[in-house]
């Protein structure tokens, strides 16, 4: 099991720093999530910036993946926006062609987005095809550069669980590339099955793994131990089926504490592995 961490945990670190941080703790990888203070793919020099980061990475010995869910990376006045669900959705359409660029450069495991929430003004239908055509052009860059990527079901979001994935996934004709991220603390939070089964429902497409703890009907990413998911069977379904990726916390409200917190989570996960033999039921390990 390769455990990794999110960068949007280390927001007030410098991303060389958060790096070093990571590795020093003994994670194997990172889920770079693209922003402002964190290799902006916006900014001036990007290429010699990326090579400095892959060069990084080498030097610690961490896999990557790339996330995109910057908060105010497009629009400093909404959280998110646009989308590719908007009336000019080009912003974001530009901004994932940098990300799987910037994927295909620092040979990351996956590029990982998501739909974001409908707009009032947009009918569900013009929303679906707009998303299904953002999708296939940014699949269409994944695939001329051998980048895979992983859609991310998200509560609240236009896609928000496995089946609407599961429907997207088709529109687009089921590409290879196109798999899913699935975060831990999603499945508990709204899938109808237990978080294991979930696991187990994907375990032929997912390319990128997210963790964190989350209680049923709330979408908050909390510490292991202080949400409802009992972790060791999780592992166990990750582990049967065969996934070799990442499994990056996802901790975005944390940074204030990230490196105590990145010390907790790692000694927890290593645990949970180590026991994920235990039954699943009862909620032995939290």
């Amino acid at each position: 099991m390769r455990f990794g961490y999110g960068t949007n945990g280390f927001a007030n670190h410098r991303l060389d720093d958060a790096l070093a941080v990571i590795a020093d703790l003994g994670y194997e990888g990172v889920a770079l999530t693209l922003d402002t203070d964190h290799l902006d793919p916006f900014a001036p020099g990007l290429p010699a910036r990326v090579a400095a980061v892959g060069n990084r990475l080498a030097e610690l010995g961490l896999g990557v993946v790339i996330e995109t869910g910057a908060r105010y990376l497009l629009d400093p006045w909404h959280k998110h926006a646009p989308t590719l669900l908007h009336d000019d959705p080009a912003p974001r359409l530009d901004f994932l062609r940098r990300a799987v660029a910037v994927g295909a450069d620092l040979g990351a495991e996956a590029v990982s987005f998501w739909s974001g929430i409908r707009p009032p003004s947009v009918d569900p239908d013009t929303a679906w095809q707009r998303l299904v055509d953002g999708c296939a052009a940014t699949l269409a860059a994944a695939e001329e550069r051998d980048v895979t990527l992983g859609f991310e079901p998200e509560p609240g979001m236009f896609v928000e669980d496995i089946g609407d994935w599961r429907r997207l996934h088709a529109a687009l004709g089921a590409p290879p590339r196109f798999g899913i991220t699935l975060d831990i603390g999603h499945c508990r939070c709204l899938e109808p099955d237990p978080v294991p089964d979930c696991v187990t429902a994907v375990a032929d497409h997912l390319v990128n793994v997210q963790i964190d703890d989350m209680r049923r009907g709330t979408h908050e990413h909390l510490e292991f131990g202080t949400g409802e998911i009992d972790f060791p069977p999780v592992l166990r379904a990750l582990d049967e089926a065969g996934y070799t990726g990442l499994v990056a916390v996802e901790l975005p409200r944390h940074s204030h504490a990230a490196p105590d917190v990145a010390a907790r989570s790692i000694d927890f996960l290593r645990r949970a592995f180590e026991t994920r033999t235990a039954a699943s039921t009862g909620g032995a390990f939290r």
